[in-house]
């Protein structure tokens, strides 16, 4: 196996020195292969590489049902931007609403808009 001061030329950690492709993860053989030139490199080819994973967990409260609010009309509750719109359900005069692509792109956009009282859910097509 070759050492990374054979290589041709100085590359970042991670990179194959000879060819500048990306290289796989050591293994727990050791040894890594470029998918690319197919030279066989040491572990040192990483260099000083940590790797770190942080893995942040939901809290109890995360996914709380929407009736244990204690404010329903409140547009702090809201599940997007509030408008001035009378919902059908409640005649409420306030709903929140978000959007997505959902059909081609030459056409408009999906409006979903939520009552905030009674999170009654209607979609408009625009």
């Amino acid at each position: 196996m070759a050492n990374n001061s054979d290589s041709c030329f100085i590359t970042a950690p991670g990179f194959c020195p000879d060819c500048g492709s990306i290289l796989p993860l050591v293994k727990e053989t050791g040894g890594i292969t470029c998918y690319t030139c197919k030279r066989k490199w040491d572990s040192e080819v990483f260099g000083d590489m940590n790797m770190l994973h942080t893995i942040h967990f939901n809290n109890k409260y995360t996914y709380a049902d929407a009736s244990d609010k204690k404010d329903e009309d409140s547009e702090d509750d809201a599940d997007g931007p509030v408008v001035e719109r009378q919902c059908p359900q409640c005649q409420n005069n306030k709903m929140s609403y978000a959007t997505l692509q959902l059909r081609s792109a030459d056409e408009g956009q999906t409006v979903f808009y939520t009552c905030t009282k009674c999170k009654f859910k209607e979609t408009e097509n625009s």
